[in-house]
């Protein structure tokens, strides 16, 4: 925790979340996604491949499926061993 936590309050001690919606919007650019465990993962990988990138943890929820409730959706979490 001590590694990831801003000393300094500057944007270079962290990751721009810039990065991420780029990686997103990239992977949804690239067609229709017919699963959301589908899109999931593929968003996952891509934020896992930045060397800073130590976790991540990606959820989706699709509204309106059922009427009984607010959303569906999936999350899912990896590690990246490599990161330092």
């Amino acid at each position: 925790l001590a590694v990831s936590t801003p000393q300094a309050d500057a944007l270079d001690e962290v990751l721009d979340y810039d990065f991420i919606r780029r990686e997103i919007m990239a992977r949804v650019a690239l067609g229709h996604i017919h699963l959301q465990e589908t899109l999931a993962d593929d968003v996952l990988a891509r934020l896992l491949a930045h060397p800073k990138v130590r976790a991540a943890r990606v959820s989706t929820e699709k509204p309106d499926v059922y009427p009984d409730c607010e959303a569906v959706g999936v999350e899912v979490y990896g590690i990246n061993e490599g990161s330092r």
